[in-house]
């Protein structure tokens, strides 16, 4: 059972990275970003196709990669920043559904449906720990989701810039008539958590399922994390993706019930929303 739950543990830390961006985004930019995972998906296969048809070293096409799915990230930050910068947080994180399936289609047709021949960047044992082998991917992903949501919050409350998007944030209007400027922010966030999804996937996507669909819908697990913190704080939703990654790796030890790995993040969900909405259910029953 050990073993289970440390085999989860990368995932978890994928998830994490994954629900702290989003929740950042819905903090600062108002948006549930359903294109978060695509964009670093795509980022990671065009790093593959930097290294094999262009015959890059895998650290440069990696870097080409990340700049890619960031500046998508800015791009689509661009669209909402300009035309939907008075729509309600529905309209504009509905919007994000057309560039999460433009991205599944478009990795399609220029790098296929098939898996993509990721070399892992970090390999290797880190440590044992009851026995049990911990890789360095699991060490490297859970260290980046709690060293993200480290720097976040530093980040946020004790510069400059944080305070002006806790004020956009918080009081656009006013902030607006104070001159900040929104859509530089807004985009720049946008930018770092492309960044941010990019380099998260392309750790662990050479040891689990690398296809295009499979990793933009890590949109569903990092969705759970994040709602696991309401989408506003940041160390909930780190706690959020490691339960439901090691959990996920409990499941998977149990044959009777290992199939319902894939539906723990649906479950999650569920269970979470029935929870903060039980004041309201409880009153209709009565």
């Amino acid at each position: 059972m050990l073993q289970g739950a440390i085999a989860g543990l990368a995932a978890g830390g994928l998830y994490a990275v994954l629900g702290v961006c989003l929740t950042l985004m819905s903090r600062l930019v108002r948006v549930v970003n359903f294109a978060q995972a695509a964009t670093g998906m795509f980022g990671a296969f065009s790093a593959v196709w930097f290294v094999r048809e262009l015959d890059l070293p895998i650290w440069l096409g990696s870097v080409l990669g990340v700049l890619v799915a960031g500046l998508l990230s800015a791009a689509i930050g661009f669209i909402a920043a300009t035309w939907l910068s008075e729509a309600s947080t529905t309209t504009r994180s509905a919007m994000t559904v057309g560039p999460l399936l433009l991205l599944i289609s478009m990795s399609f047709i220029l790098f296929g449906n098939k898996p993509q021949p990721f070399t892992p960047i970090i390999a290797g044992p880190a440590f044992s720990f009851g026995g049990v082998v911990i890789s360095q991917v699991t060490v490297a992903t859970v260290a980046m989701a709690i060293v993200t949501a480290i720097v976040v919050r530093i980040v946020l409350r004790r510069t400059r810039v944080g305070t002006q998007l806790r004020a956009l944030s918080e009081r656009p209007t006013t902030a607006e008539l104070l001159g900040i400027r929104s859509r530089p922010l807004s985009i720049a966030v946008w930018f770092v958590t492309g960044v941010i999804s990019a380099m998260a996937i392309m750790i662990v996507a050479p040891s689990q399922s690398n296809d295009a669909t499979s990793l933009s819908m890590l949109i569903v697990p990092a969705a759970a994390a994040a709602l696991l913190g309401g989408f506003r704080r940041l160390d909930l939703a780190v706690i959020g993706g490691i339960v439901l990654g090691v959990l996920g790796g409990l499941v998977a030890q149990i044959d009777e019930v290992a199939l319902v790995r894939n539906f723990l993040p649906f479950l999650f969900i569920v269970v979470l929303l029935l929870w903060t909405q039980r004041k309201e259910v409880w009153d209709a029953a009565r």
